[in-house]
């Protein structure tokens, strides 16, 4: 029964939409900036095309990462192509706290162990012993998965919540 679906985190079709387009419209007003109105200096235009090409490469893979959803099983949480993001063995804490290191509308996670670095921007990133949940998705989704979460934690260790 390890891979029954407790709950699944998407992300909010608008908020996605917002995110990339301001990522891409930041790119296409370095670029404008580029050619429209070019520096004096050579290397100030080079840098323009520069951080107007990576913010709409980042836009594109913002769009191919937010079309991902997280699924919330009796083992942890996995990404929806397969990615392990934490394992319940593996969380130490689930933190939802106003001075959390952490996306808009999410938590962070923290692990026994540190894992690879991945990141998925809008959705979720991991940073050694760091996993951040959040970004383009909706409260009302992410607050009810940090709490089942926190729940499953203090089961694991025989706790009860307060």
């Amino acid at each position: 029964m390890d891979t029954e679906e407790l709950t699944r985190l998407t992300t909010s079709p608008s908020r996605r939409v917002i995110g990339v387009g301001a990522l891409v419209g930041l790119g296409g007003l370095f670029l404008y900036m580029a050619f429209a109105m070019p520096p004096a200096d050579f290397l100030w235009q080079a840098f323009l095309v520069g951080c107007g090409v990576a913010s709409v490469a980042l836009g594109h893979l913002m769009w191919k990462s937010t079309a991902h959803a997280l699924i919330l099983t009796e083992k942890g949480l996995i990404d929806s192509d397969g990615t392990e993001v934490a394992l319940i063995a593996d969380i130490d804490k689930v933190d939802r706290g106003t001075f959390a290191l952490k996306p808009s509308n999410g938590f962070v996670i923290l692990l026994k162990t540190p894992g690879r670095r991945v990141w998925r921007p809008g959705l979720w990133w991991r940073l050694g012993r760091r996993v951040a949940i959040g970004g383009v998705t909706a409260a009302s989704q992410t607050k009810p998965l940090a709490d089942i979460l926190t729940m499953k934690v203090l089961e694991r260790d025989g706790k009860t919540p307060r």
